[in-house]
């Protein structure tokens, strides 16, 4: 999928059913001070279908980290329209946000983010205390997701007793305890070594073979060609001319 809307008129229409993200002219605008502007964003379309398994690539100040911050819902664009799983998230407020973020979304970061004191455990039960649920299911769902990502005989350790690999894993599983609608993994193997990076992409892969939906933020291109479609950022911009499907350039042979 390309171009999710072709008119302004037509973006506020919920997207097709398969179309899990849909952006139209999405801005994100900074305020400098002194009457300076940063344009981030710059009009961006972007769709990604259900079940899709994107990577976005661009350089150092592309924009490529202010898009992910935006389509994860951890920041909002300044103009533009955003659906997420048919749900026009540009127009929620912080509250909102914060919901669909802990129900839509599963994030995996290059720096993990584990809570340091809390065993494997407890941080993969975290987004389900958020959720509401009670806690003999929340332990047995974080339990069985642990289990899934290899980590069952590691689940009372805490982040310290862990690899880099393990404690991405423990990351993982965090992102699924929710089954959310989304993965969202940022440099996922940033903070590892060759063999545990290759490790957890496998993980990655096999996640998407189970019908998930993965949007990848990378700058390595080996790790981008586990995706099935790549998406570059230019100058806040998608660069069309440079978007690629399973690893070949538009056009190629």
């Amino acid at each position: 999928m390309n171009s999710p809307m072709t008119s302004a008129g037509g973006a506020r229409q919920p997207p097709p059913p398969e179309c899990m993200i849909c952006t139209r002219e999405l801005w994100k605008t900074y305020d400098m001070g002194s009457e300076q502007q940063v344009n981030a964003l710059c009009g961006v379309d972007v769709a990604i279908a259900r079940n899709e398994y994107v990577a976005i690539m661009g350089p150092s100040g592309s924009g490529k980290s202010t898009l992910m911050n935006v389509l994860g819902c951890l920041d909002s664009p300044t103009s533009g329209i955003y659906w997420l799983n048919g749900n026009l998230v540009s127009e929620l407020d912080d509250d909102e946000l914060a919901r669909i973020r802990n129900r839509e979304i599963g994030f995996v970061f290059q720096t993990f983010n584990l809570l340091p004191r809390a065993t494997a455990l407890h941080n993969v039960e975290l987004p389900l205390i958020y959720a509401g649920m009670g806690p003999d299911e929340r332990l047995e769902r974080a339990r069985e997701t642990l289990i899934s990502v290899g980590m069952g005989e590691r689940m009372h350790h805490k982040p310290n007793e862990l690899s880099g690999g393990q404690r991405q894993r423990v990351a993982i599983a965090r992102a699924l305890v929710n089954k959310p609608s989304l993965i969202l993994a940022d440099e996922p193997t940033g903070n590892l070594d060759s063999k545990t990076g290759t490790e957890i992409m496998a993980i990655l892969d096999d996640l998407h073979a189970e019908g998930n939906t993965i949007l990848l933020v990378t700058h390595e291109h080996d790790i981008a060609e586990h995706a099935h479609r790549i998406v570059h950022i230019k100058d806040g911009k998608v660069d069309w001319d440079k978007v690629t499907e399973r690893g070949k350039a538009k056009g190629s042979q």
